[in-house]
């Protein structure tokens, strides 16, 4: 009866209005200059003085140094050859292999410059207005990625742009999951900007990327900048998403906005997982109320599924170990002894109350001597 009175408490509080947090980053910073052209008759007279000759900027590893990969120069000989000699539109064939061919900075130059050409041969000659389709523009993309030529891969976003290329969300992707791999602020700020200015649609999955670069470089107050940015463009945050947010809250030791967005997902419909469940017990424990807490991991044990309940216990080992010297890191200094002392309390209760319940926990408490201060 204990357990379904603390459940029916921590629904009610749950239950709460609460709104999106107010405490923001300013507003986006103005984007940089537009596209530069290159010129294209110094290009075909004097490719390899040009190329010597131009460094271009990019935020990546640039190879800026060498000449075009052979297959990739032989192809846009060829397909410049068709347009401007033949007066002919080259075999699709031919631009999709230089795209797969593109190495490093100067085929990726190169690879520009063709499909400006092109653009221009089809307007003139063929008169099609459209610009290339999605797909195109996202294979692009992934090539300036590979290449390491992120600033031509920035100007795949722009919606008005001279190589006929049509810009979507899913070409941002493949900038964004590079930055999350090299954990590149700046790059994640750029190409936020670019789909804003452009008018690209986020989705649920630019969300998934974003939260997570926020969270692997503690950037708190972004994803609660870009998290009201989804909320307000009626994005439906995926549970991964959710998951993230939730558990960034917790580590913090941000309850207000804990309660914020766990009020967000339950209004969403999303069932709880292991991830949000706990970071609700998490900020029980920070407003000492432990047996709340406890309801909560009950609820979870009973209705997780088999597979996903096996990860309780690296849960409740995290919550004893880990947790704790997370949210000391992130509190004033003159908190800390008063915060340290309640959760070592309040944990141990927990935990005990749970293994009195019968919860097959095999948790080491000798982790729970929390110190005062944070690690060194």
């Amino acid at each position: 009866m204990q357990v379904v009175s603390n459940a029916r408490r921590v629904s009610r509080l749950l239950q709460s209005p609460i709104f999106l947090s107010s405490h923001l980053r300013s507003t986006e910073e103005p984007i940089l200059s537009g596209l530069t052209q290159r010129n294209y008759q110094q290009v075909k007279s004097e490719p390899l003085d040009f190329f010597a000759s131009k460094a271009f900027y990019s935020s990546g590893a640039d190879n800026v140094e060498g000449t075009p990969t052979d297959a990739v120069k032989d192809l846009y000989d060829k397909m410049l050859q068709s347009v401007n000699v033949k007066r002919s539109m080259p075999p699709n064939a031919w631009l999709w292999s230089m795209i797969a061919n593109c190495k490093h900075h100067h085929d990726i130059s190169l690879l520009f410059d063709i499909l400006q050409n092109l653009r221009r041969f089809r307007l003139s000659n063929l008169r099609i207005h459209d610009n290339f389709n999605c797909n195109l523009c996202r294979e692009v993309t992934k090539a300036c990625v590979h290449a390491g030529a992120l600033d031509f891969g920035k100007k795949a976003l722009w919606k008005h742009n001279v190589y006929g290329l049509a810009p979507s969300v899913a070409s941002a992707h493949h900038l964004l999951l590079f930055a999350k791999n090299n954990n590149d602020i700046k790059l994640l700020e750029e190409v936020m900007r670019l789909l804003k200015r452009n008018g690209l649609p986020l989705q649920p999955g630019t969300a998934d990327i974003v939260f997570s670069i926020c969270y692997n470089t503690d950037e708190w107050e972004l994803i609660n900048k870009y998290a009201k940015r989804f909320v307000m463009a009626g994005v439906k945050l995926r549970q991964t998403s959710f998951d993230t947010w939730m558990k960034f809250a917790a580590k913090r030791g941000d309850t207000e906005s804990l309660w914020k967005i766990e009020k967000l997902r339950s209004d969403s419909l999303k069932p709880h997982t292991l991830a949000t469940g706990f970071s609700c017990a998490k900020g029980l424990l920070l407003e000492r109320k432990p047996s709340d807490a406890v309801a909560i991991i009950q609820v979870l044990n009973q209705t997780l599924s088999d597979a996903k309940k096996s990860g309780m216990k690296d849960e409740l080992q995290k919550l004893v170990s880990e947790w704790p010297l997370e949210v000391l890191k992130h509190k004033q200094e003159e908190e800390r002894k008063t915060l340290a002392a309640s959760l070592k309390s309040d944990i141990l209760a927990m935990v005990n109350d749970l293994l009195d319940m019968g919860l097959e926990a095999n948790v080491s408490l000798e982790d729970l001597n929390i110190r005062e201060g944070v690690p060194q």
